[in-house]
């Protein structure tokens, strides 16, 4: 018997679930359980115990999120989350953070979370390194992507950089062949972004929010949808990738189909 893909996600944002991986994930028949940490009162502590065993997950996806990886006094379960995320690290499984999700694996490994020098919010030109480093996921040369950040990660001990922006420097690294993380929302849906237009209170009160909001008016039109699709498929080949690079997953091309490389 072919057992399922386990696949946990940490979620920091009541209305932003997987967003486009989600129906990725289902076609190779995962299993889906998440955390709720944006259900937790924000002073509220948290055990280890009360998130899963570690060793009950193949994958690991961390969400964006409205605070700081460093809002530690104002909500105390991220020093658990980061403890429960270097624990999982450890044992070499796929992890995979978006946005606020690649600032708390870094974080978590020892890098710093600072003020980017500009906010990044919009569609936005990321691009791959030059000298691009070996045997890494590849990233397109140039690609658009929905940014949404004010700080940024320095890089993390044996992190390779993989792309950059003119904005923010680290966009996408890598570490070892399990671990990801991207500075933006490449699981970004038409309706997940017009949450996020209709939810950020600091954009609201910004003197570039006509500007930005116009910018991303205009691709909620089908003929546009195209720049979701570029990002919602790098994600899904990064998924592919730390599955395949840590053997979680071995992928039959003949039959098409995915199987746990233990079962």
């Amino acid at each position: 018997m072919i057992s399922s893909l386990k696949v946990h996600y940490f979620q920091h944002i009541a209305e932003e679930g997987l967003g486009s991986c989600e129906s990725y994930l289902k076609q190779l028949g995962a299993h889906i359980t998440t955390t709720e940490f944006f259900a937790l009162p924000p002073e509220q502590k948290l055990e280890i115990e009360a998130l899963p065993n570690v060793e009950d997950v193949d994958l690991l996806i961390i969400m964006g999120g409205r605070m700081s990886v460093n809002d530690e006094a104002l909500y105390p379960w991220l020093i658990t989350e980061k403890r429960w995320i270097r624990r999982f690290i450890a044992l070499g499984k796929p992890v995979i953070g978006l946005c606020l999700g690649g600032q708390m694996i870094a974080n978590a490994l020892g890098a710093s979370v600072t003020q980017n020098l500009n906010q990044e919010i919009g569609w936005t030109e990321i691009f791959a390194i030059p000298h691009y480093p070996e045997d890494c996921f590849i990233v397109p040369e140039k690609v658009e992507v929905m940014e949404w950040h004010r700080e940024t990660f320095s890089l993390p001990r044996g992190a390779k950089l993989l792309a950059s922006s003119h904005v923010c420097e680290n966009q996408i690294f890598q570490i070892g062949d399990n671990i990801l993380g991207f500075q933006f929302h490449p699981e970004i849906t038409p309706a997940a972004l017009r949450v996020f237009l209709e939810n950020d209170e600091d954009l609201e009160k910004s003197i570039e929010h006509q500007h930005i909001k116009s910018q991303i008016q205009h691709t909620f039109h089908p003929t546009e949808y195209i720049k979701f699709r570029a990002g919602n498929e790098l994600l899904n080949r990064a998924i592919d990738y730390v599955l395949q690079r840590t053997q979680i997953l071995h992928y039959n091309i003949q039959s098409n189909y995915f199987r746990l490389a233990n079962s």
